[in-house]
């Protein structure tokens, strides 16, 4: 059965909106009905999946046309329009509150709406029509080939690159994703592996991100500290017998961890499954831990000796926690003890063009991790892990495979170990078990892999070193530091720290 409203006649007025509200209500009305009466676990495989792609194929359709009323009336409820606006005509702060009140949906939810409807949905602010800045989306969701969730992420991905690149790029991007998201096949997608294919959301924000890391290299670079600095690990009180734990991390250390996780499950025979987790909400109550407590922990006592200090060093003790975890799955990678993966040590694979290391730009990608890794981040991968190169033919074909080049080896390592001891900045407590070796003259310009031009360094001043001011010099085969003006006003270069057994022991005072 199917409802229609009263068709217009030619040059007489449009339809009164309570008959669209009321063919609304009859098509809802008769869509109830039906799935009242349906028992779902009575239909065969054939029904139950025809049953589930019928309703989410009008589910979008619905979604697109929840999501244009919501921006509608977002736009009616403005409070710049003073008494006219539909907020203040009805007692509410903002639009928000109005939504939410008319709709019942969250605030969250209402946000949402009006973020993504500004930029997929035609507006009338004044009765002028405002087009849609992304109408490749708009079409997507008006036909209910495109869901609101593809929407949000290929919206985002544009609005991130707009005005970094060009126009026809930006375009491009828009078609092809939105057709990734359909399974359309466009002249964008045409060839591609997967075209045709509807890719889910989680897949779509993968492909997102790897257009977002090509088209703009440079965005991920100056996203680095803000991306480390919400790098946390931070225990909560105890409940019931156990320390809930609270992590964010980044995709490097994200590649560390399953690669290792990987390699202890496949050595006991378990097939290893990771679960994304949804965001975890910031602030009390999950895990025990106020923000305020995470603020005031930026100079609280260190974690490995409970020392109060500050040495320039602004971590969190949370920030403190990941970089040490970090430090251990790295250790243990290395550990000789570590199962094999494969009859091969534990090794996350960053993978970079050549042209692009070379010129200094574009970015990495770790197997299984959908974020790219900016260029500083590979060039500190090949200072301390080294290369293999790769040639790869037009069609994609491997035509050349190269010796693994390490930067330092073991022996080498050892040595420096045995010199320094661990981090030499100084403070930094970090062993050499956890440290990495860093080439004093840089390896990308021609600075030699030997003991005279290698040091220890933990990871997040290998991290920093380039941008925290400390400077390392060699003399005499033997590191020698200068700090930050804020560290050491004088700007002297002291020698840095040396392994304790290198320095021999006082005679007993009754010996001399």
């Amino acid at each position: 059965m199917t409802l229609t409203a009263p068709p217009a006649a030619a040059g007489s007025m449009p339809e009164p909106e309570g008959s669209r509200v009321a063919v609304i209500d009859q098509a809802g009305a008769l869509l109830g009905s039906v799935l009242d009466g349906t028992r779902f676990g009575h239909l065969d495989d054939a029904e139950a999946v025809a049953v589930l792609t019928a309703l989410e194929e009008l589910g979008r359709r619905v979604d697109g046309a929840r999501l244009r009323a919501t921006t509608d009336i977002g736009v009616r409820a403005e409070t710049d329009l003073g008494s006219g606006s539909l907020a203040y005509r009805n007692g509410c702060r903002n639009r928000v509150e109005f939504i939410t009140q008319l709709a019942g949906i969250s605030g969250r939810e209402a946000k949402r709406r009006l973020k993504l409807g500004e930029t997929v949905v035609e507006r009338t602010p004044m009765g002028l029509p405002v087009p849609a800045r992304y109408s490749v989306i708009a079409a997507g969701l008006s036909s209910g080939e495109l869901g609101v969730e593809s929407a949000e992420i290929i919206a985002t991905t544009l609005t991130a690159l707009h005005g970094k690149v060009l126009q026809d790029d930006l375009d491009h991007v828009e078609r092809a994703l939105v057709a990734t998201a359909t399974g359309a096949v466009t002249p964008e997608t045409a060839g591609l592996p997967g075209a045709g294919i509807r890719f889910a959301p989680d897949l779509l924000r993968a492909q997102a991100l790897e257009w977002q890391g090509r088209l703009d290299p440079d965005g991920t670079a100056p996203t680095d500290d803000v991306t480390e600095a919400t790098s946390t690990l931070t225990f909560g009180l105890l409940r019931n017998g156990l320390y809930p734990l609270r992590a964010d991390v980044t995709p490097e250390l994200r590649g560390i961890m399953d690669t290792l996780f990987d390699t202890y499950l496949s050595a006991r025979s378990r097939t290893p499954i990771f679960v994304p987790t949804e965001s975890l909400d910031r602030g009390t109550g999950l895990d025990g831990l106020d923000e305020a407590d995470a603020d005031t922990e930026r100079f609280s006592a260190d974690p490995f000796t409970g020392d109060t200090r500050y040495d320039g060093d602004r971590r969190t003790a949370g920030e403190k926690r990941a970089d040490i975890l970090r430090s251990v799955f790295e250790a243990a990678a290395r550990d000789p003890k570590t199962p094999t993966m494969g009859g091969a040590a534990p090794t996350v694979m960053i993978h970079v063009n050549a042209a692009d290391l070379d010129q200094g730009r574009g970015v990495g990608w770790i197997d299984g991790i959908e974020a790219p890794v900016s260029l500083r981040r590979v060039k500190e991968a090949i200072c301390a892990g080294g290369t293999q190169k790769i040639i790869v033919g037009t069609n994609g074909d491997i035509l050349y495979l190269g010796d693994k080049m390490r930067c330092f080896s073991p022996k080498q390592r050892a040595a420096i170990s045995a010199r320094d001891e661990g981090c030499i900045i100084p403070g930094c407590i970090i062993p050499a078990r956890w440290c990495e070796v860093h080439h004093i003259q840089p390896h990308h310009q021609g600075g030699p892999t030997t003991i005279t031009n290698g040091t220890l360094l933990c990871w997040f001043h290998h991290h920093t070193i380039d941008t925290s001011g400390w400077n390392i010099r060699m003399i005499n085969g033997r590191p020698q530091i200068r700090g930050p003006v804020l560290w050491d006003p004088t700007q002297t270069w002291r020698p840095a720290r040396t392994h304790r057994a290198n320095t021999p022991s006082p005679e007993p005072p009754w010996r001399t």
